[in-house]
């Protein structure tokens, strides 16, 4: 079967950054589903996998998100069916989604959302997982509270920053500060529903001063470490911080007078460890769907590069580096031969 990945890890600019590959279809075990790939987006695990990564003996193949149609269920599958339409952000441990044919445990899927096509649900898995962790996991949020609360986003125009502005403000009662910096970033996260928007490139301190707001959860998604002394200067006694980059160090101790908590978000976690609490991803992204087919969430992709192939996956690569991405790029299956 087809497949794009890589054999030397290394940056986008080399000429054989990304490769297209032929591998045997893989084969489902007891409770995988066996899926056609007909949608999967770019993340940024994507490239930071593709950089820093060795491939193993030969190559590997990329990607996470995914939504296509269940081929075969492994003996103990419980859930699904063949036929079925599915979405779901995969397993760091496992060859990716960057293929004709896919295996995922059962327990991370969810059931695609109706109101969209394959590409279009394969954008939201990875950041829906993620935003949904960080506020009801991180945070320990239950659904409803929050109220009289604030949120401040840190990179608010992201896939993941775009999925948290929306879940804060459908599912509980918190304020949300979301952060960007330039004209198409700002009306981006006020369309996604934020309440307030402050630039990340001028002193977070003195614009949350000037609104008279001090946050109790902070969700910091890009450059933690340039901002982290602000954050601990900003927030509220007793917050919370989460993390989903990769600060090379961070300095909690100023936060001890505070009795600040830190927490990082890792959506692999669950399945990557077998935990045993693994099915609630499944849980939350039939639960995701549903609000995205009542019209509660929004689809948060901005562009379809095309049908999988090494052009187009190299295309989505260098954008996702360029730090200019508003919400998601997604890409369709392998075109038909």
């Amino acid at each position: 079967m087809q497949a794009i990945g890589y054999r030397t890890n290394g940056p986008i600019s080399a000429p054989d950054a990304l490769v297209a590959l032929e591998v045997d279809p893989p084969t489902p075990g007891r409770r995988d589903l066996l899926v056609e790939v007909r949608g999967v987006s770019v993340n940024p695990v994507d490239t930071k996998v593709r950089a820093t990564m060795a491939p193993g003996q030969d190559a590997r193949i990329l990607g996470y998100d995914a939504a296509g149609i269940v081929q075969a269920v492994g003996a103990d599958v419980r859930h699904f069916q063949v036929g079925d339409a599915v979405f779901y952000a995969g397993d760091l441990t496992r060859p990716g989604t960057h293929a004709e044919l896919h295996t995922v445990d059962e327990r991370i899927v969810g059931r695609k959302p109706q109101s969209l096509d394959f590409a279009e649900a394969a954008g939201l898995p990875l950041t829906a997982i993620t935003a949904w962790e960080m506020l009801f996991d991180s945070f320990a949020l239950a659904e409803g509270a929050g109220q009289g609360e604030c949120l401040l986003v840190i990179g608010g125009a992201g896939g993941v920053g775009s999925m948290l502005i929306q879940l804060a403000q459908q599912l509980t009662g918190l304020t949300v500060i979301a952060t960007a910096s330039r004209p198409e970033t700002r009306d981006w996260v006020r369309q996604m529903g934020a309440d307030h928007v402050i630039s990340h490139r001028q002193s977070l301190v003195d614009q949350l001063a000037a609104l008279d707001i001090s946050p109790r959860y902070v969700a910091s998604l890009t450059g933690t470490s340039q901002h982290f002394p602000a954050i601990l200067e900003l927030i509220q006694p007793r917050g919370h911080v989460a993390v989903i980059d990769d600060p090379g160090t961070l300095d909690i101790m100023p936060g001890k007078p505070k009795a600040l908590s830190f927490s990082w978000e890792f959506m692999f976690t669950r399945s990557m460890y077998q935990t045993s609490d693994i099915a609630r991803q499944g849980d939350l992204l039939n639960r995701v769907a549903a609000l995205i087919d009542d019209g509660t969430l929004v689809s948060t992709v901005r562009q379809n590069l095309g049908p999988l192939g090494v052009a187009t996956v190299t295309a989505a690569h260098i954008q996702q580096e360029s730090g200019q991405v508003i919400g998601k790029n997604v890409l369709s299956g392998f075109a038909a031969a």
